[in-house]
């Protein structure tokens, strides 16, 4: 019996050329262009045949809808071109919030990969004597004088992340030959990226040494034998061993580097260029500190707490990274001039100590008590009826695989909804014009101004308004 009926609504659709037709949907297609118009039209008329042979949709509601058939079409317009990568607010106080694209930017980095961008340049083309250029050199001498000091001749290269740079100094290094690693460090991190897999990807023999808790000096030197041909030092970028535990200090393997002339590499992942002490971190290596102590080459990231873009960067040894260097891989994994653009601009200001003009090194140095004054204002304009506001203490976290354990004192704002789950707040915070990434524990909502932006705290408190129960008086 409701077969016939879905067949008199179905034909009330319009076809979709008919739609064309409207002159608000001319006026579209002017704007937009006939391709996306008509796609946005069949999408619409596709949603409401849906409705229709499901039964949601009866004459009246039809005619309804039929009226409002621009609006639908503009609106599934604008839904289809609109960006899938947009900005976020980062409200969970995760400064390296892998999901949300680790470090953000200086305003000198993007000024400098627009410059870059918009025009031609100097890429691979030396200005000086008028022929071709290397890449390298555009941050090489940043590199060089930061790390001055650390080796005679030390060297650096970029490529695309950390993992190629594993991938890249393995390939090199000890292709169809052993690399002693601790079982303790045979880590995984985001996206199942595993230790192993990547050795067997670079053609190199994971050789397994100690146990997963205690690992001996006496472990390595047993394990070399004329096929060995690093040894690698992974950072435990995500997790922590404690108790019955035993490794290696840095300098016993160097030492043993040395005496069986077996290059040392590690893993650093994080990469830090200042001394994470100001900022009450201990235990934590810099690059620097690394290089000094003897390994030969560091392997770490451009966007975690170096502070710049994503890239993967591997300093040392001048021959070793030159071998690298010479590798056919290099040349798949090398970057871009957006890249190198927005790495030179990060480096200068480390040159230069602006440590203030690095956004994730400035909300690392943030105090609590800049924070609580931020969330007082804050709580005072989202205060309203059926929203509870509290301002209690807790910690911010580095994030990105630096430091697993540190925590960041700051003064979070704790928000509930009569009427709505913390889970339901939180998404209604995401699907904000400007989207809102907080964290739920304990049945509330918990804001850390620490990694929100102050020009982001009036889009921010809009949003915070906005969320909530359905009022009566909503249209």
């Amino acid at each position: 019996m409701a077969a016939p009926l879905h067949s008199a609504l179905l034909r009330k659709l319009p076809p979709v050329d008919e739609v064309l037709r409207i002159p608000a949907i001319v006026t579209l297609v002017t704007l937009e262009g006939r391709i996306p118009v008509t796609d946005a039209v069949r999408s619409v008329l596709a949603r409401l045949r849906e409705a229709i042979v499901t039964g949601q949709l009866d004459d009246a509601q039809l005619e309804l809808a039929l009226g409002g058939l621009e609006g639908a079409v503009g609106k599934q317009l604008s839904s289809s071109l609109q960006y899938s990568l947009r900005p976020v607010i980062n409200a969970t106080g995760v400064i390296l919030h892998t999901n949300l694209g680790r470090a953000p930017l200086s305003a000198e980095a993007l000024d400098h990969v627009r410059q870059s961008a918009q025009t031609y340049s100097n890429l691979e083309f030396d200005l000086e004597h008028g022929e071709r250029g290397k890449r390298d050199v555009h941050v090489s001498r940043l590199f060089q004088r930061l790390l001055n000091g650390a080796q005679a001749d030390v060297f650096t290269i970029v490529v695309n992340n950390n993992a190629a740079a594993v991938l890249l100094s393995l390939n090199t290094l000890a292709e169809h030959g052993e690399v002693i690693v601790s079982r303790g460090e045979l880590v995984e991190i985001g996206g199942s990226f595993r230790i192993p897999d990547v050795m067997t990807k670079s053609n190199g023999i994971l050789r397994e040494v100690g146990t997963t808790n205690r690992t001996r000096i006496s472990d390595y030197e047993s394990a070399i034998t004329d096929k060995t041909r690093a040894f690698l030092r992974v950072h435990r970028s995500n997790f922590e061993i404690s108790g019955f535990t035993e490794r290696p200090s840095i300098d016993e393997l160097v030492d043993l580097s040395r005496r069986r002339q077996i290059p040392l590499l590690e893993d650093q992942g994080s990469g830090a260029f200042f001394d994470l002490r100001t900022v009450g971190v201990s235990g934590e290596n810099s690059v620097l500190d690394s290089l000094r102590s003897g390994i030969d080459v560091v392997l770490y990231s451009g966007d975690k707490l170096l502070g710049g873009p994503q890239a993967g960067i591997l300093s040392g040894r001048g021959d070793l990274v030159e071998r690298m260097r010479s590798n056919s891989l290099f040349r798949a994994l090398r970057v871009d001039k957006l890249t190198y653009a927005a790495l030179e601009a990060t480096l200068l200001a480390y040159v230069k100590m602006d440590h203030e003009s690095i956004p994730a090194l400035r909300m690392m140095h943030l105090s609590k008590d800049d924070i609580a004054r931020r969330a007082e204002a804050l709580a005072t304009r989202v205060a309203r009826a059926g929203m509870e506001v509290v301002l209690i203490d807790g910690d911010s976290v580095i994030g990105g695989g630096a430091a697993p354990s540190a925590v960041l004192p700051t003064k979070l704002l704790g928000l509930s909804c009569s009427g709505l789950s913390a889970d339901d707040l939180a998404a209604q915070l995401r699907q904000s014009a400007s989207p809102v990434i907080a964290r739920v524990e304990d049945g509330r909502i918990l804001i850390d101004l620490r990694t929100v932006f102050p020009e982001q705290e009036e889009s921010l408190a809009r949003a915070l308004v906005a969320v909530g129960p359905a009022r009566p008086d909503s249209p």
